[in-house]
């Protein structure tokens, strides 16, 4: 049934019938297509940066220059997309426990629930009652999960470096990469993957009781994202890196050994730096493109 003017304007709220919403594609549930698709956009979006790098057609937005690639990693390419494989194999079946009793989502409700916020805050146009609750509640519950993933990652991620133990055997894998690239966002030991990424995703997700098709969207663009800030070029028509401070030229300073203490934050905000004082405040002189000049810190 479609909400109508006269059906707000009845005392008596409108009849519904619940049934079970169509999935985005009909050979596959929701709820894998999203554990799918953070698979597919990690890997696409990385062949892309690296069909970037193998052709060499944006060399003036690079923060490092290919020869440090080869020159300054510890860690060769093998080994990080099979540590990827792994971690991604184990967040699919962590996906898949963490939604295995979820209930199916439903739909039929909306002009329901629609008249009862219209009667809530009746000072509100119509419009503006259904924009909000077809896309305004969604849009809080997405950024309410950035900010909860934000804040489990820089807490974990901070501990990580500040004890030896958790650095030395956990952490300091993923910092094998001194100049990070796109395949590499996900290298970590499987231990802090879970513990870090997956786990935390997953959180995020419960806590603001994402839907399955938020979750979806939560789920791939923070995938987005965290590939996008190991990509290695800091490239001003980059939504994701103009309308984010926490991006791909602000991480790489903590894969270097001057802020590798700073710059804890990831992968959307950089709150928890600004107010606990971990921000990098030194001053970079080197621009993309300018690999001649060194990093040099303020006095």
């Amino acid at each position: 049934m479609n909400a109508t003017s006269d059906a707000f304007l009845s005392s008596k709220p409108p009849q519904f019938e619940l049934r079970e919403r169509d999935p985005l594609v009909s050979f596959m549930s929701d709820k894998y297509l999203s554990l799918l698709l953070t698979v597919a956009v990690y890997w696409v979006v990385s062949i892309l940066f690296h069909l970037i790098d193998a052709y060499d057609l944006l060399p003036h937005y690079r923060i490092h220059t290919p020869e440090e690639v080869t020159s300054r990693n510890k860690v060769t390419v093998p080994e990080v997309v099979r540590d990827v494989v792994i971690q991604q194999i184990i967040q699919t079946f962590i996906g898949i426990a963490l939604t295995y009793y979820d209930a199916p989502d439903y739909t039929g409700m909306e002009d329901y629930e629609i008249w009862v916020l219209a009667h809530k805050y009746p000072f509100l146009p119509l419009s503006a009652v259904s924009m909000m609750y077809h896309y305004g509640f969604s849009a809080l519950r997405i950024v309410g999960a950035f900010f909860i993933l934000d804040t489990w990652q820089y807490f974990l991620h901070r501990a990580m470096h500040n004890y030896k133990y958790l650095y030395k055997t956990f952490h300091s894998r993923h910092h094998r990469l001194y100049v990070p690239y796109a395949f590499g966002a996900l290298y970590n030991h499987p231990f802090e993957g879970l513990l870090m990424d997956t786990l935390g995703a997953g959180l995020a997700f419960k806590l603001c009781g994402l839907t399955i098709r938020e979750s979806l969207i939560f789920f791939t663009f923070s995938t987005l994202k965290t590939v996008d800030d190991h990509c290695g070029y800091s490239l001003p028509f980059d939504p994701l890196q103009v309308f984010f401070q926490n991006n791909a030229a602000y991480h790489d300073i903590h894969h270097q050994q001057f802020g590798i203490k700073t710059n804890f934050s990831q992968p959307f905000f950089i709150v928890w730096d600004k107010w606990l004082g971990t921000q990098y405040t030194g001053k970079r002189t080197f621009h993309p493109g300018d690999h001649d000049k060194k990093p040099v810190k303020k006095e």
